[in-house]
């Protein structure tokens, strides 16, 4: 009996350190993005597109499909190097800041394109979200986006007034290879993507706009998004029966972690 409780032991050790090894790392962007407000007791508190943010406006939801996935979640606060996302397998940036964001934003600067590219060329994934351009800072973005074929385009798609109107965001990927089980999303207020090279559309709008786009690079993989899009609200806070954004997160998850190359 002994000898038979030692070896459970040792095979569940066995698999939790398997498991360990395994897990996929997911770092999603505290730097580009760093925004702060003002709380009711004037305290300053950073918000918007963080893991920790259960409220609309933040990607716990998102992060809870990537985990229900096997993966394990970090975040960078701080300009990315070869370094210090070496551990990472999909890095994850979203709406860079501009002025009316962060007084002082932290832009794209071409030191970081060179550190973010060689990571991705040698296996990384690469999720960029962007927004209308009315809300994102697109020229440093694009300086990046350009490393892999694709630029957000300074226009609006998907325009929402109010909602009344939640159709006029309405997406329906067929087929799509990437929303593999999604029939029917919501993104409102997008901007599209031009694509060039190696760079290809991979879903768009009713106007026949792109508003994902993918590219391989190296051993790596880019995918664009014309909008912030999985926050809280949209997933599916607030939306309408019918949407499903909920099992796009999913979709979404699956595909870039089946973009991760065997071995790393």
């Amino acid at each position: 009996m002994k000898i038979i409780k030692a070896l459970s032991i040792t095979v569940i050790l066995f698999l939790t350190s398997t498991l360990m090894v395994n897990a996929q790392v997911v770092t999603l962007d505290y730097y580009f993005n760093h925004e702060v407000h003002t709380t009711s007791s004037g305290k300053t508190e950073r918000y918007h597109y963080m893991w920790e943010d259960t409220a609309n406006s933040g990607f716990s939801i998102l992060g809870t499909a990537f985990k229900k996935a096997g993966a394990e979640l970090r975040s960078l606060d701080e300009a990315p190097t070869t370094t210090n996302l070496k551990a990472s397998n999909i890095y994850i940036i979203v709406d860079p800041d501009t002025k009316k964001e962060s007084p002082n934003p932290n832009y794209i600067e071409q030191k970081d394109i060179m550190q973010i590219a060689a990571w991705v060329h040698s296996g990384g994934v690469l999720l960029m979200l962007a927004n209308d351009s009315a809300n994102v800072e697109l020229p440093h973005y694009n300086n990046l986006a350009a490393k892999f074929g694709m630029h957000f385009n300074n226009d609006l798609q998907n325009h929402v007034i109010d909602d009344r109107h939640f159709e006029d965001g309405a997406v329906y990927p067929v087929n799509n290879p990437i929303l593999k089980t999604t029939h029917k999303i919501f993104m409102k207020d997008v901007c599209s993507i031009s694509t060039t090279g190696d760079a290809e559309p991979a879903l768009k709008n009713k106007n026949g706009a792109t508003i994902i786009a993918t590219s391989k690079y190296g051993k790596g993989t880019v995918i664009a998004v014309g909008d912030p899009w999985l926050y809280n609200e949209y997933v599916n806070g607030r939306l309408p029966a019918g949407y499903e954004n909920d099992v796009a997160a999913a979709d979404l998850v699956k595909w870039l972690i089946s973009k991760i190359p065997q071995g790393q």
